[in-house]
């Protein structure tokens, strides 16, 4: 019997699960509703079934009707990709009507909405996944493999370095996610990715965080600083905005037009903001040291305007040492193909023994978005994949872990302490 999905938040997440769903896995599993703050949207959405992936348009619903989409269409599972402060209402409200749920990163924003999440798991004993796509990427997997094998002894240390380039990093900047209150600003929204991939590497859990940072690139008094003399507030049809390589034009792409341009006369949301404007209380620049419960040591950093998209990592263990580099594609979300959404360039992964030489490990080469990741995600998603011996399947319990790193790093900004991360939520 097939399963029955609603999908909450019909932005530039959403497609990736309900284009998946009409087009790969209609033997398993069935869209029935969508839901939205914006009927525009919904519209949208709706075009986009019944012409690019020939499939019927389904019943839409507004926020204030989530409750009733659910006892109406009865969904098996609710899919959440709504702007993450509003999380932790919808995971809930499907839980108390009956509904598994599947949430997008981050899981939430801030501790006292975990907490919410969790005693709601408890009280209605169902079940919520949150989608780490890095898992499943061959290379992520593969650290996790060389891990679990003893290829470096036991880990001690590691050093994580993630690069946001001045396309994707910018992004973060014109959209939603400038407002800290939306998503927990980068350290939430983007390194729960990043805390997870460690999380599961190492097979531990965050024990003590201290953070710095701040905003050093964008927004309008570091553009005066360095001399900036042309502003605006949103880019499209202004004549600031446009020889400005960080300006994004939404009208000159169909896909942005009608998602978010149309749709704008409803709930006033601008796609395109200038990210040297007012109002950003995101950092850009980001340090983090975490304490593991294995006494491991993680050193971490995050930068949103740097000349490359990717990472590297450093794993350094008692019988040797992993390095990892990825570069990844440039995009903006929803501006182009789903697939070329964190494509891979250039992926290395090097291991040094302590007493024997250094060799390249062979990686399997993925297909599609996020380094080869969507896709194995996905059918472990719509097709219940068998015993994984990864375990890459995130629970709650994995994503509350990876964004209180973030969240105890946020509190750490604010204060200048350390953080336990333990005294932040009781399971």
């Amino acid at each position: 019997m097939k399963k029955r999905y609603a999908v909450v938040g019909t932005g530039g997440r959403a497609e990736f699960f309900y284009g998946a769903i009409v087009r790969d896995f209609q033997d398993t599993s069935e869209l029935v509703a969508i839901c939205d703050i914006n009927q525009t949207r919904m519209d949208f959405t709706n075009g986009l079934l019944q012409k690019k992936y020939e499939y019927k348009a389904v019943p839409t619903y507004k926020a204030h009707e989530f409750e009733e989409m659910i006892r109406r269409e009865k969904p098996d599972y609710v899919i959440v990709t709504s702007v993450d402060r509003t999380h932790h209402t919808y995971i809930i409200k499907a839980m108390e009507l009956g509904c598994d749920v599947i949430s997008e990163k981050p899981m939430t924003v801030d501790e006292e909405k975990c907490q919410e999440i969790l005693d709601a798991i408890k009280r209605t004993g169902r079940q919520l996944r949150v989608t780490f796509n890095y898992r499943y990427a061959p290379h992520n997997t593969k650290i996790r493999e060389l891990i679990m094998d003893g290829t470096i002894g036991d880990v001690h240390s590691v050093h994580f370095e993630w690069l946001l380039n001045t396309q994707h990093g910018a992004d973060y900047f014109r959209r939603w996610h400038r407002d800290k209150r939306n998503g927990g600003g980068l350290l939430v929204h983007k390194s729960t990715h990043h805390f997870d991939l460690v999380n599961f590497w190492l097979g531990t859990r965050p024990e003590t965080v201290y953070a710095m940072g701040g905003l050093m690139f964008y927004g309008r008094e570091n553009a005066e600083k360095r001399g900036e003399t042309k502003f605006y507030q949103r880019a499209t049809g202004n004549e600031n905005a446009k020889d400005d390589p960080f300006a994004l034009h939404l009208d000159k792409n169909e896909h942005l037009k009608g998602l978010y341009l149309n749709a704008e006369h409803e709930d006033g949301y601008q796609r395109d903001q200038s990210v040297f404007g007012d109002g950003i209380s995101i950092e850009d620049t980001m340090g983090v040291m975490v304490r593991y419960k294995n006494k491991a040591i993680l050193t971490y950093s995050l930068n949103a305007y740097m000349p490359w998209e990717g990472f590297n990592v450093h794993i350094n263990g008692s019988k040797g040492r992993i390095e990892m580099r990825v570069v990844e594609q440039s995009y903006v979300n929803s501006g182009g193909k789903k697939e070329d959404e964190g494509a891979l360039k250039e992926k290395t992964i090097k291991v040094f023994p302590m007493f024997a030489a250094p060799y390249q490990v062979q990686i399997e080469e993925g297909v599609g978005g996020h380094g080869g990741g969507d896709p194995v995600l996905l059918r472990d998603i719509f097709e219940k994949a068998s015993d994984d011996r990864f375990q890459r399947a995130a629970s709650h319990v994995d994503g509350a872990m990876s964004i209180l790193t973030g969240i105890a790093g946020n509190i750490s900004l604010r204060t200048g302490q350390p953080v336990a991360v333990d005294k932040l939520v009781t399971f």
